[in-house]
Formats: C-alpha cells, structure tokens, sequence
C-alpha cells in the first residue's frame, strides 16, 4: 500500500492553485471546451515501491466537463466548484468555492504574487522533495491503487507572498493545518505530459 513520504521526519501537505492551459490529448487539438480552466488541489506525498509520488485529497476545478472526464478516466477526486482569477501586474487574486457538496463548501480565497528571483531547486533540499516526482497515485473505492506517470522540466521556483483570505480546503478533509506560516513558491509556467492510467495493486 501507499507509504506516506517524509523531509526530515516531517509530512506535508501541499495546497496548489493554478491555471490549467493547451490541455490535450497526444496528437490532438486542444478541445475548445476542456483545454482552460482554474483548478486547485489538496495533496501530499507518498511512495509504492520505493517510488516516489502524489496523493490527492482533492482537486476543485472550474470546468464541469474535466471534473466530470478526469473522475472517469483518472478515479481522481475531482469537484466542481465555483472560480474567479483576477491578475493585477504581478499579484494574482484566487477564489474558489466547491458546489454541490453536503455541509460546508471548501473554500480558497487568496492574493499572491512572487517577490524574488527565479531558481532550480537543487537535489537534497525540501524545494526539490516537493517538486521533482513524476508520478501522481489514486485509490479506487475498492481499494485498487493505480498510477499516472508524469514529466516535466525543472520547475522555475520564485518565492512568493500570500494574504489569505479564507482558506478551508484542507480542513474540509479533516487535515489540521500547523499554527504557522506556509511555504509559499509561485511558478509562472509549467508543461506537464501524463501517461495513461495503470493499475498497480
């Protein structure tokens, strides 16, 4: 079964908002209704086998069609909710609300922008353990774990700062967030290839 990865003895939990864009399929178009659209996740750090990888809490994204495909095809676990992205020069303002949910909407309301150059994480720091894995893993309700490697390039880090507004998308998953500053990096672009679904276990 999937192992929790650690820094330093330490778990973390990443919350990344970003831009999905040029989506497509191997060989094909981008799709004019899946190829943009706001997403957010709520992940952490695993391994199977010595590899290491992603697990997803959640992912919130703004287009019912994706959320409705990656379901399908990914077993992710993909919700539909309501998002607003404004770019003021370098300070970008997120907001996502999850619809069609029992209870209290997870919320992520945010300004951010970097303030700092672009850097390479290096090889042995958290930056990269956070960053470099190409593979993401999901478990089915029957308890079937499967997984879609990844690739991409090195990630063009920046430091960034964050005031937040409201943000209750790793509560929403009973996850307890420390009573301390976050680890804030912004990324301007980023290409990423997935591979198809496999099972593993």
């Amino acid at each position: 079964q999937l192992e929790l990865d650690t820094f330093d003895g330490q778990a973390w939990v990443g919350i990344v908002p970003f831009w999905v864009s040029h989506a497509s399929l191997r060989w094909l178009p981008p799709p004019p209704l899946l190829s943009r659209f706001p997403e957010i996740n709520v992940r952490t750090y695993v391994t199977l086998r010595g590899i290491p990888g992603v697990y997803f809490f959640s992912l919130d994204a703004g287009n019912p069609l994706a959320v409705l495909g990656a379901r399908t095809v990914f077993h992710l676990p993909y919700f539909f909710a309501r998002m607003h992205i404004q770019h003021r020069q370098e300070t970008i303002y997120y907001q996502s609300k999850r619809l069609g949910t029992r209870g209290p909407s997870p919320i992520y309301e945010a300004m951010y922008h970097p303030n700092g150059p672009v850097f390479f994480a290096h090889h042995g720091t958290l930056e990269y353990w956070l960053t470099e894995r190409y593979c993401l893993y999901t478990v089915t309700e029957k308890n079937r774990v499967y997984r879609v490697d990844i690739q991409h390039g090195p990630w063009p880090l920046q430091p960034a700062e964050q005031t937040s507004k409201r943000n209750t998308m790793a509560s929403a998953q009973g996850i307890p967030l420390p009573d301390q500053p976050p680890l804030l990096h912004f990324a301007r672009q980023q290409d990423v290839l997935f591979w198809p679904l496999r099972r593993i276990l």
